[in-house]
């Protein structure tokens, strides 16, 4: 489902964006997200680290959520929301299962690995413990020219 982007969840994703920048620094594929409580404040970020950290799980949703149960103290994250840059895969969708977030909010689709929507739908099959509200498509033009130019300026290096 796309739904139409309202401010909050615009000025959401620039945090996410900035997050996404960070990652790209590093030489890390640009994406970021943020967790958002259910107050609006910023509980939790995170930024792609697979070749930083030389990790395969160190994606930007999973550190962002990470962040936010270190800050609240509770794995549950219910009544939040997480912002991120791409369309989180499949390990990402299931941790958000896992965490109980209520709401996803994302930028650019994934047509190759997306698990919210596009190539799978995870976080709302009727079989999962938790179903989660997905908003996608948010500023999603700028979410995916960070992708594009990331990737060309990889293919031509």
């Amino acid at each position: 489902m796309t739904a139409p982007a309202g401010p909050t969840y615009e000025r959401w994703m620039a945090l996410a964006l900035q997050q996404a920048a960070m990652a790209a620094r590093t030489g890390d594929v640009p994406v970021g997200a943020v967790v958002i409580g259910p107050d609006g404040a910023v509980l939790g970020s995170g930024t792609n680290r697979r070749e930083a950290d030389g990790d395969p799980t160190a994606h930007a949703e999973l550190l962002a959520l990470r962040s936010a149960a270190l800050a609240t103290g509770i794995w549950r994250l219910e009544g939040c929301t997480l912002v991120v840059t791409l369309e989180p895969c499949a390990m990402c969708a299931g941790a958000l299962i896992l965490a109980r977030i209520d709401r996803l909010v994302f930028g650019a689709w994934d047509p190759k690995a997306g698990a919210t929507g596009s190539v799978w739908d995870l976080v709302r099959d009727r079989r999962t413990v938790h179903r989660v509200e997905v908003v996608g498509g948010v500023r999603e033009a700028e979410c995916a020219q960070l992708l594009r130019d990331f990737f060309a300026g990889h293919r031509l290096g």
